[in-house]
C-alpha cells in the first residue's frame, strides 16, 4: 500500500472578494518509505500540499489517503488524533513550546496519546540521543541554536512513530553546515526506521537528498523523477 494517493485534488481559498486555486486537480502517489523532495518556486503550492498531506488541512475537493484512509472525510475529532498518531510534521518555525523543556517539547505528543510515563520517558530519552541534543533535555527553546531547535522538532515529529514525516523547509534560517547536518540525520533515521518523508524546499543543496523529485507550478504537477544514486 502507498504511504500516500492524492487524487484529483483541487484546493481554493478566499482572499478578500478573489477565490484563488492553490491546488488545481493534481494525482500523486508516494512509495512507503521514500524520501519525496516537493521542489517550485514560491507560490506554487508547495505548502498547501505539505498541509494537505500533513493533514492539516483538507482539499476543497478530491481525495487524500494515507495508508488507505482518507483523512478529507475524517470529522475534525478524528482527524486530529490522527494527524498526532500518523504524521510527523516539522514546520519551518519550529513551533516549539516557549515554556516547556527540551524533553516536555519532545513529550507532549505522547502526553496527548496518554502513553504511560515510563514509557514516554524512555522513548523521549532515546530519541533526544538519536540527534544529538539528549545533553540540552532541561534547556528551554531560547537557550538553543537554530540547529538545535530544528533536532528538538525533528524528535518532536518522530517520537509517535509516524508513518509519515512532513517537513516545510526543514533547512531554512540555518546555515550550510547545520544544514547539511539536518538532511543527513532525516535520511538516517528513514534508513533505520523506514519512515516516509517529504519535504519542500527552494535549495537546490537539499533537493539531492530526495530520492524523488515532484515538481509544481502554478498549482499544478508538472514532473515527478527519480534521482540515481541516493541512498
Amino acid at each position: 500500500m502507498p504511504a500516500v494517493e492524492i487524487r484529483n485534488v483541487v484546493k481554493n481559498y478566499r482572499l478578500d472578494k478573489t477565490e484563488v486555486s492553490a491546488l488545481r486537480g493534481v494525482n500523486l502517489t508516494i512509495a512507503e518509505g521514500d524520501i519525496v523532495g516537493l521542489s517550485g518556486p514560491s507560490g506554487s503550492g508547495k505548502s498547501t500540499m505539505l498541509n494537505l498531506i500533513g493533514a492539516i488541512d483538507v482539499p476543497s475537493s478530491g481525495e487524500v489517503l494515507i495508508h488507505g484512509q482518507d483523512i478529507a472525510k475524517m470529522p475534525d475529532s478524528k482527524l486530529s488524533r490522527f494527524r498526532n498518531r500518523s504524521v510527523g510534521f516539522i514546520f519551518q518555525a519550529f513551533n516549539l513550546i516557549p515554556v516547556l523543556s527540551v524533553f516536555e517539547n519532545v513529550e507532549y505528543p505522547l502526553v496527548l496519546q496518554k502513553v504511560p510515563p515510563a514509557e514516554r520517558k524512555k522513548r523521549v530519552n532515546d530519541l533526544l540521543a538519536e540527534v544529538g541534543i539528549a545533553e540540552y533535555a532541561r534547556r528551554r527553546p531560547d537557550e538553543l541554536s537554530g540547529g538545535q531547535r530544528q533536532r528538538v522538532a525533528i524528535a518532536r515529529a518522530l517520537v509517535t512513530n509516524p508513518v509519515l514525516v512532513v517537513a516545510d523547509e526543514p533547512t531554512a534560517s540555518l546555515d550550510h553546515k547545520t544544514g547539511t547536518g539536518i538532511m543527513e540525520l532525516l535520511m538516517k533515521l528513514n534508513r533505520e526506521l523506514k519512515t516516509t518523508v517529504l519535504f519542500a524546499t527552494h535549495d537546490p543543496l537539499v533537493t539531492k537528498y530526495a530520492r524523488t523529485i515532484v515538481s509544481i507550478f502554478d498549482g499544478l504537477i508538472t514532473e515527478v523523477r527519480k534521482q540515481e544514486g541516493v541512498q
